[in-house]
């Protein structure tokens, strides 16, 4: 077996833990170290430390405090690693603590977070699901249970200095185009809520006025929340910093393509199992900027699909130029409504589009105006069918269970 290199204690603040951080910056110690070909695991929080509970209340997602994530174990140091080296990250498994068999998936209200349909459901809500060896069914969405692809949704290296300074200034840049926007355009530094791993005193506070908040996906990787990013798969991350600095959490007990509903897949504590090696001067060798990986051999087998299409025309009937945000958006409404003439609601049919392994393609980009952007829905998952048939939809759904909802205070 292979060492656990960085423990949690679920029953603890995660900012009670060294081998946990959340902000990226290059001052940021190792928390560990390992040589190339070694194995090691990292047991990891949810990506908000524990805020979102098993129950029937959104209230804990209305609330939450999304200055402080994402949780995340690490950085382990790699020896040998140097600028311009890939790092090369086979992931060898991954899973749910024994003693936590559950998830959660949630919209974030408008006013903290939002989500891809906020302006369709701009309230909190929340839906747990029950983990049973490698399926999960919810109690809040009745009639569907899946096999999970289990992943991280964010991992990646730390950053360069001059790599977080071209960070802060183009988001910053952003920002100010549009301050006062909700939700923001930009999660900017924050000192208050960092938690900096071993970083203590003056050095802590100057790392933590400048570092680099987790929630989007960059460079280095990050929050890219990558369905297909499961157990076998091998990553290789562009290496900016001594050491590397590998770090890894938000893991996803399932995930469908585009986390559309941002508190997003069916998030989870867990741990990973994680090899490491080196490839010297990689990043120059093979022109690699972003990470580049090698998916999972072991995805769920899905073979039959409902496919639904979108165009870059919005909901007022407003015509956009390729926009492909705009037609994945509207696939995701087309599949919403149509999920609902079965007897879903729309949170419900939300809700599942965010959790279950969903495929989300960019079917075409180059007829003008519309692109054209495509959602996978899986039939199998469903205990009934589906597919459109000549006597119309049946109503399979029992309307008395919903997805819980907290109102804006």
């Amino acid at each position: 077996m292979a060492d656990t290199i960085i423990k949690i204690d679920l029953n603890k603040s995660p900012y009670d833990n060294e081998g946990v951080h959340n902000r990226w910056h290059p001052d940021i110690p190792m928390a560990a170290m390992v040589k190339p070909g070694e194995d090691f695991i990292l047991e990891c929080h949810d990506w908000t430390g524990g805020q979102i509970e098993n129950n029937d209340n959104a209230e804990d997602v209305r609330d939450v405090d999304l200055t402080q994530v994402h949780f995340l174990t690490g950085p382990v140091g790699v020896e040998g690693a140097e600028p311009g080296d890939l790092l090369v990250v086979d992931i060898l498994d991954i899973g749910a603590f024994d003693e936590s068999q559950w998830g959660f998936n949630g919209f974030f209200s408008k006013q903290n977070g939002g989500g891809f349909l906020t302006e369709h459901f701009p309230e909190a809500q929340k839906t747990i699901w029950d983990f049973n060896g490698m399926f999960t069914k919810s109690r809040h969405i009745p009639g569907v249970e899946f096999a999970g692809m289990i992943h991280p949704g964010l991992i990646g290296c730390l950053p360069s200095k001059e790599m977080l300074k071209e960070w802060n200034d183009r988001e910053k840049e952003l920002y100010d185009t549009d301050p006062d926007r909700v939700p923001g355009l930009v999660n900017l530094p924050f000192a208050d809520t960092a938690h900096m791993g071993k970083l203590k005193g003056s050095e802590k506070d100057a790392a933590a006025a400048e570092g680099a908040r987790t929630v989007p996906p960059r460079e280095h990787g990050g929050n890219c929340d990558i369905k297909d990013l499961s157990r076998g798969s091998q990553v290789y991350f562009p290496v900016y910093v001594k050491d590397a600095g590998l770090s890894v959490g938000d893991l996803h007990f399932s995930q469908g393509d585009g986390e559309i509903t941002f508190c997003g897949a069916i998030e989870m504590a867990g741990w990973i199992h994680l090899r490491v090696n080196l490839i010297k001067g990689g990043m120059e060798k093979y022109a690699i900027k972003n990470p580049i990986f090698k998916p999972s051999p072991m995805a769920p087998k899905y073979d039959d699909y409902l496919i639904f299409e979108g165009i870059s025309v919005d909901e007022q009937g407003k015509q956009h130029y390729l926009d492909v945000h705009i037609a994945y958006r509207q696939a995701c409404l087309n599949a919403i409504e149509y999920l609902k003439k079965f007897g879903y609601s729309g949170a419900q049919a939300y809700s599942l589009l965010g959790c279950a392994p969903v495929q989300g393609h960019i079917s075409g980009v180059v007829d003008v105006p519309n692109a054209c952007a495509t959602l996978w829905l899986p039939t199998d998952i469903f205990d009934f069918d589906v597919k459109p048939g000549p006597d119309g939809p049946q109503h399979s759904v029992a309307g008395s269970t919903d997805v819980p909802l907290a109102k804006d205070k």
